[in-house]
C-alpha cells in the first residue's frame, strides 16, 4: 500500500509491503528512486514508520543518490528489455563463469539469468549461480568481479577472509572495482 513520511521537511513516498516471510524489516531504494518497505506480517504500520525515522540520513542519500542518475540507461531497463537480452546475458555468464572457473575448479549446478532490482548475482545454497542481465551493460572489469563474487560462494558462501581471499586469486584489485562498482552510475 502507498504511504508517505514527511523526513526533514520532505515528503517522501512509500510502499509498504506485509510479508508473512519476512523475519526483520527491510528498507529498500531502487534504481528509479522509488522506496519499500517490507514488513513482517504481524508488525504495526507504526513500527514501520519508526523504522524509516531512524534511517532518515541513509535513506535521503540514496534517493538523492539515484535522483542524478534518473535519466540513466539502466534506470529504464524492464521486462521487455530482459527478454530482449537474457540470452545474450547468459552467453555472456556462461562464458565468464567458463573462465574464471578454470582457476578454481568448482562444481556448480545451473547459470540463471534474472531481472533482479537490487542484485548483480546470487549463488544458491544447492549451487545454482544467477546473474542479473543488466551486467550485460558494464564495463568488462564489472562483469569479471561479478562473477568471480558469485563464483567463490560456491566454496564460501560468506563474505569471510577466506573469501575474499578466494576473490584476490584471480582479482587481486577487487577492491577497487568492488568500490567502483558501487559507485556506478548503473549501480542497482
Amino acid at each position: 500500500m502507498k504511504k508517505q513520511i514527511i523526513l526533514q521537511d520532505k515528503p517522501i513516498d512509500y510502499i509498504l509491503c506485509k510479508s508473512k516471510r519476512a523475519r526483520r524489516m527491510r528498507l529498500a531504494v531502487y534504481c528509479d528512486g522509488s522506496v519499500i518497505v517490507t514488513l513482517p506480517h504481524n508488525f504495526q504500520e507504526t513500527t514501520a514508520q519508526r523504522f524509516i525515522q531512524e534511517k532518515t540520513k541513509w535513506l535521503l542519500s540514496k534517493i538523492n543518490f539515484f535522483r542524478q542518475f534518473k535519466n540513466a540507461p539502466i534506470a529504464r531497463l524492464g521486462r521487455r528489455d530482459y527478454l530482449k537480452h537474457k540470452d545474450r546475458a547468459l552467453f555472456l555468464a556462461k562464458e565468464k563463469v567458463a573462465y574464471f572457473n578454470q582457476f578454481y575448479g568448482f562444481k556448480f549446478k545451473k547459470i540463471n539469468i534474472k531481472n533482479q532490482k537490487t542484485r548483480w548475482g546470487s549463488c544458491s545454497r544447492s549451487g545454482n549461480l544467477n546473474f542479473n542481465f543488466k551486467m550485460l551493460f558494464l564495463p568488462e572489469k564489472l562483469q569479471d568481479y561479478i562473477t568471480v563474487h558469485e563464483l567463490c560462494h560456491l566454496k564460501e558462501l560468506n563474505h569471510s577472509g577466506n573469501f575474499w581471499s578466494l576473490v584476490a586469486k584471480t582479482l587481486p584489485q577487487w577492491p577497487k572495482i568492488k568500490k567502483e562498482l558501487k559507485n556506478s552510475a548503473l549501480n542497482l
